[in-house]
């Protein structure tokens, strides 16, 4: 198959397509413009470094610098769940940090040692964008469990203190609203599950067809990125609020986060 190349000037000429959202912006009087304006800017000038760095990284491939690369990665991205989910930093930062760990390790470390196996095993090409591709799908998940939990804590404060009352403990009186916390952070992934192949393309999979992969190869790949993105959004959620409750809550069951 052929790969086609897209050019610099044809990139930056179909960039023009922004058109389109600016006049529903100012159509609609939105006042998006200035935001739209940082985020595109942001976008591309955080993926033409990520893409310079990228072609250093695969060049060097390093363990070392990998796995500062793969800390920094974590870092940024527990602190992007618990800002986004408007909670404090200093009681949810570590339980989020800790969640991303339980979910993406045992599946870095299956899809590398035993189904893809690069040479070697850490190789950046493999690891680095498997562990990008993995944590970038499990932020939304997360902050919809953080801040659906523990808004409907404080929503529903009556109903978790007659629970203690009754006599249970702080993880019983807490289990509906986990539950129902990771009902809504996983309904996302199994309606695109449901409907990849038959309503949608998965951006990865599109964009190995379009380089001249196989299709077949390309099926073969997205399934497996999906299964693994489900199952370390389901870990990673799991361990999240968990790891919160025993951190935010006192054995006598008070909110430590609350005014």
């Amino acid at each position: 198959m052929n790969i086609v190349e897209i050019s610099t000037f044809e990139l930056i000429a179909f960039m023009g397509v922004l058109l389109i959202p600016i006049g529903i912006n100012y159509a609609y009087r939105l006042e998006l413009l200035e935001t739209i304006g940082v985020s595109v800017s942001r976008m591309v000038i955080q993926l033409i470094f990520i893409g310079i760095y990228l072609e250093f990284l695969f060049e060097l491939n390093s363990l070392v610098v990998n796995i500062v690369w793969l800390t920094l990665m974590l870092l940024v991205g527990s602190r992007a769940i618990v800002t986004s989910s408007t909670l404090p930093l200093k009681y949810f930062y570590w339980p989020a940090f800790t969640g991303l760990c339980i979910g993406l390790f045992p599946l870095l470390i299956l899809l590398l040692f035993a189904l893809l196996k690069p040479t070697p095993v850490y190789h950046a090409q493999y690891l680095i964008p498997l562990a990008g591709m993995l944590l970038g799908n499990c932020l939304t998940g997360n902050i919809v469990a953080l801040r659906g939990m523990f808004d409907a804590l404080q929503k529903q404060n009556q109903l978790y203190e007659g629970a203690l009352a009754l006599g249970a403990t702080p993880k019983q009186a807490t289990f509906q609203f986990m539950q129902d916390a990771l009902k809504a952070a996983l309904a996302p992934i199994l309606a695109t599950m449901a409907t990849t192949g038959l309503v949608t393309l998965p951006g990865m999979m599109t964009g190995q067809i379009l380089s001249g992969t196989d299709p077949m190869l390309a099926v073969k790949y997205q399934l497996v990125i999906m299964v693994a993105i489900f199952t370390m959004l389901s870990l990673s959620i799991v361990a999240t609020l968990s790891i919160s409750v025993r951190r935010v809550i006192s054995p006598t069951g008070r909110l430590k986060f609350l005014p």
